[in-house]
């Protein structure tokens, strides 16, 4: 909903998109009252226990419970059960220090920023390392691609947040670590469909078990969405296998094969203020006009080795190969026809053992990680009548690092831990001009070598709880679209550098009965912050990059779940951001220093009710709800919070023999106006793609009575 000073777009001042403090405040009482954060009374002694969680997303394997690290896991449960399956928010809005949007526009990708690192991102996700089964969807430039990723057959979400995740390398915000289906120990065989609003259909076929030493999973679907816009149809389809082969009781081969094919992503693109006022479901002009949208193709293959020594030791490689075709028109003319082939491919190889250091334990791990990206891109001028004009870029880019890390937990005494780890990156990037416009050659090399630190200490209360605190340092270079330089018609942009970061974290986390929690209170310091901008002076709307000075980051992010009954349980989570500029002046000699990051709200909270009983009945209903933000560096375009309410309930029955799930969903319950996406820093003031309205979509799956519970 647009208030009436932005509906009239009033010059010079101010002005909101929806003023909805009250809304979020309101969300946030709802979400008191569900999650009960810092009051839930300890569950009765009969209640369920919370199960052990081990977890890899810190590369050494540890207990939740005795991680000192921001850490969230979605099981298979919350991110799958009765969802949509559009893009990864939906399993992940309930991770405090999360945000995403993004969600309806499949030309531009989710965007995911942790700790606000990511916001920047005009398309995919920056600024994050994203793994699934232990392979790597982010290249070696520092950009992650998630729309090949199965989220039918996500088995669980490690969600690492702040200095911790610097030994991953070139990322300054967190990991996200998925593992999918593997068959080990449930067979499954189920025929699934979904369809709902705005023309959203999909069917699929997933497989899986054991047979002897061999194990495997199969998923196959096909998805078409009209989308709630005009200019938002998809239509994509995804081909994923996972074989696994004991060759021992100690040693484990598994390979994994993934299929992408997305013939069509429509862009429908930014919209002003006052064309939302008009009609909030219309395309922006040239989108409609050049038929914005994408075609991409991708495949990979890769294998892990899992071998555990008899003397003790395990030790841990991986191998891939990912091909990407990717063809897109941007929303706007000007050179705005890209295409680049990708080659990405690498290997690493990881040991962990435990000694003994005189008399205190010592577990650690070591590791390697090679990894190059070789990109072939171009891009032609598109016109405002819409006509082909000539090509305007035409290069080689190749990026790649050769990285090792040390990571070790020293136990002092039964209840105090130190941690330290070590991580050295030597990234390369090269691009070969091809284009040489004017006969001027662009081609040229950036190198870097970067340490990631970090270190602390995590003191355990009791066997239930624990505070940690610790801090690192971590790195981030500009992506090759980043590096794009604003002046010239390739090569790279030689003002730019990577961001460099500095964060100190203090945590804890634990449960007692059925009620588990975490909690964290963060400080970073960021140098040379990648910020987007467009030429004002150019009809050509590309995004380029600039550093910003330095900024600085402070958050608290609070989580909790109760299991209150055997079928009843309550889950919330919230966070609380300042993050601003300490020192940024643009090109032009404005200065934004106290300045809010546009992109991020200030708080964010969700809160879920779930009802399960023991014969797969189901009733669930969640809420999130979001601060307002800015657009842009000026931070004179505001818009204001929302609060998006959900529900979904389904069963399990037999029906021949056949066991039949089916169930119903409604997004945007109580119909909120809101958007699913602001495009930062838009020079012509479309910074809005705008949410769907209240939306329904309902499906089922079967499973053959030989796989019946």
């Amino acid at each position: 909903m647009l208030t009436d000073s932005a509906r009239t777009g009033l010059e010079g001042a101010r002005h909101t998109v929806v003023p909805s403090r009250l809304r979020v405040a309101a969300a946030g009482a709802a979400l008191a009252a569900m999650a009960g954060l810092g009051s839930l009374p300890a569950a009765a002694d009969g209640g369920a226990e919370v199960e052990t969680i081990e977890v890899t997303a810190q590369r050494l394997s540890r207990d939740l419970l005795g991680t000192p690290a921001a850490l969230s896991v979605v099981d298979a449960l919350d991110a799958g059960q009765a969802r949509q399956n559009l893009q990864l928010d939906e399993a992940l809005n309930r991770v405090p220090g999360v945000y995403l949007q993004n969600r309806y526009n499949f030309a531009q990708n989710v965007r995911l920023s942790i700790r606000g690192f990511g916001s920047r991102a005009p398309f995919g996700i920056r600024g994050v390392r994203v793994i699934v089964d232990g392979l790597p969807e982010t290249t070696p430039d520092g950009q992650s691609q998630v729309d090949a990723i199965d989220l039918l057959s996500v088995d669980r979400i490690e969600v690492l947040r702040g200095p911790n995740s610097a030994l991953y390398g070139n990322a300054t915000g967190g990991v996200v670590n998925i593992h999918t289906a593997s068959g080990e120990d449930t067979p499954e065989l189920a025929l699934s469909g979904v369809g709902g609003s705005y023309g959203f259909r999909r069917a699929a076929v997933q497989a899986g078990g054991r047979h002897g030493d061999w194990h495997g999973h199969f998923s196959a679907w096909h998805m078409d969405y009209d989308g709630y816009r005009e200019q938002s149809r998809a239509r994509k389809s995804l081909v994923r296998g996972r074989v696994g082969y004991d060759i021992s009781d100690r040693s484990t081969l598994t390979a994994l094969f993934t299929y992408l094919h997305a013939p069509t992503s429509e862009d429908p693109g930014g919209l002003t203020a006052a064309q939302v006022a008009d009609d909030r479901r219309q395309a922006n002009m040239f989108s409609r006009n050049l038929d914005a949208g994408q075609d991409v193709d991708q495949w990979r293959l890769g294998l892990v080795w899992d071998n555990e020594f008899r003397h003790g030791g395990e030790l841990l490689a991986r191998a891939f190969y990912t091909q990407r075709d990717f063809r897109q028109q941007l929303p706007f003319p000007g050179a705005s026809i890209v295409g680049f082939d990708r080659d990405f491919y690498g290997v690493g190889v990881q040991y962990a053992n435990e000694v003994a250091v005189g008399a205190l334990p010592l577990r650690y791990i070591a590791g390697v990680d090679a990894e190059q990206q070789r990109d072939d891109r171009d891009r032609f001028r598109r016109e405002f009548d819409g006509s082909f004009g000539p090509r305007a870029l035409d290069q080689v880019e190749r990026a790649g690092f050769v990285a090792g890390y040390l990571q070790g937990d020293l136990d002092l005494t039964e209840r105090l831990t130190v941690t330290a780890g070590a991580r050295f990156d030597r990234l390369r990037f090269r691009i070969d001009d091809r284009f040489q416009a004017a006969d001027i050659d662009l081609s040229g090399r950036r190198n870097f070598s970067e340490t990631s630190l970090t270190a602390g200490l995590s003191y355990a209360l009791d066997e239930r709880h624990r505070v940690y605190a610790v801090g690192g340092t971590a790195f981030e270079t500009p992506t090759f679209t980043e590096f794009a330089n604003p002046v010239g018609t390739g090569g790279f942009n030689p003002e730019l550098s990577p961001q460099e970061a500095e964060s100190l974290e203090l945590g804890m986390r634990g449960r007692t009965g059925t009620l588990e929690y975490e909690a964290a209170l963060h400080f970073t310091r960021v140098r040379n912050e990648l910020t987007p901008f467009q030429l004002e002076d150019s009809t050509d709307e590309r995004t380029f990059f600039r550093n910003a000075g330095r900024t600085q980051r402070n958050g608290v992010e609070l989580g909790a779940r109760w299991q209150a009954t055997e079928t009843l349980s309550v889950a919330g989570s919230y966070t609380w951001s300042d993050f601003e500029y300490r020192h940024f002046e643009d090109a032009a000699g404005n200065r934004f220093d106290g300045n809010r990051l546009p992109g991020i709200p200030r708080q964010t909270m969700f809160g879920e009710l779930a009802w399960r009983d023991a014969q797969g009945r189901f009733a669930i209903v969640d809420v999130f709800a979001a601060d307002s933000l800015y657009t842009e560096n000026a931070n004179t375009t505001e818009v204001g919070g929302y609060a998006v309410w959900n529900a979904r309930a389904g069963m399990i029955h037999a029906w021949n023999g056949w066991e039949v799930e089916t169930f119903v969903a409604v997004n945007n319950l109580l119909d909120r106006e809101y958007f699913s996406n602001i495009r930062i820093n838009d020079a012509n003031g479309r910074f809005y793609e705008p949410a769907p309205e209240r939306n329904w979509f309902a499906g089922f799956k079967v499973r053959p009575p030989f796989l019946t519970r």
